[in-house]
């Protein structure tokens, strides 16, 4: 696309419109809801007003191939316009791309269900960030999804690793600014791969890169579905003596919010036993 190109695409193209591109750029994909959520939130009268503004601009920009929409609803038809998902089309990624100055061509394909579902979370905890930043609850300094947030370290045994975080912020409320490093977790994946995960962050932290440029490494934060799954990954890192106590941390989405805000989890609602009540359980069992 030549610079002439992106200039004459960019006359027909609001301030929002191009931050919806934008945000659907750095996110991969991003529901109507999310979308309504970040660009329509003000300036409506009602939230089925929003809505459906929403559709119209995202129809329009759909028309143009900047947008595309996937086959695949979430929770179904019955979720209407606000389950469709979007990626950027062809278009859209050639102006982002040229926009930015990037050669590499991202492909555009249907994604899976299982990635767009991970892919979908891990923006909503992004949005719920940003919707915190604009009512000024907190405010948000970094934002940086996958793969910008991704880390290179040399190992141990100085070969070289890969920390793939999900999602990385830095918030601060009154005087005290926070650095975090967000899993989004489905419940999809076994507690021992969580716990491997877990160690490639310490060795990361080993390193002292981000302590060096920050004077704090970031709090890992894995937030998940249901406050079982919060008691069954917490009881796995609480179990493996190797990973430091304090560094990692589990919440459920709906103590997000309470987390970002205040910098203290809300606890499971049922107790996590501690390594010494797992290792008696487990004496037991046999």
């Amino acid at each position: 696309m030549s610079p002439a190109d992106v200039t004459t695409l960019l006359s027909h193209l609001s301030e929002r419109d191009l931050a919806i591109l934008q945000s659907v750029s750095a996110h991969r994909l991003l529901s109507t809801a999310q979308l309504r959520r970040l660009h329509f939130g003000q300036g409506h009268s009602s939230l089925p007003a929003a809505a459906g503004a929403t559709m119209r601009v995202l129809t329009r920009l759909e028309d143009k191939n900047l947008v595309v929409r996937l086959g695949r609803r979430i929770g179904g038809v019955r979720a209407g316009s606000s389950g469709i998902t979007w990626q950027l089309g062809a278009t859209g990624e050639r102006l982002i791309r040229t926009m930015e100055g990037k050669r590499y061509r991202r492909r555009l394909v249907e994604p899976g269900a299982t990635f767009a579902a991970h892919t979908l979370a891990t923006a909503e905890l992004a949005v719920i960030l940003r919707e915190l930043a604009r009512a000024n609850i907190l405010e948000l300094t970094a934002l940086e999804a996958e793969p910008t947030c991704w880390r290179s370290f040399a190992g141990p045994s100085g070969g070289l690793e890969w920390l793939k975080p999900d999602l990385f912020a830095v918030t601060v409320s009154g005087e005290y600014e926070d650095h975090w490093y967000f899993e989004a977790d489905l419940a999809t994946e076994h507690p021992t791969v969580v716990v491997r995960k877990a160690k490639v962050y310490q060795r990361y932290a080993a390193t002292g890169a981000h302590q060096a440029r920050h004077g704090l490494f970031p709090a890992v934060t894995w937030v998940v579905p249901s406050v079982a799954r919060q008691r069954a990954l917490s009881a796995a890192l609480s179990r493996d003596t190797a990973i430091q106590p304090g560094l990692f941390q589990v919440v459920t989405l709906a103590g997000f919010r309470h987390l970002v805000t205040s910098g203290v989890p809300d606890p499971p609602s049922v107790p996590v036993p501690t390594p010494t009540q797992l290792l008696e359980q487990e004496g037991g069992s046999h």
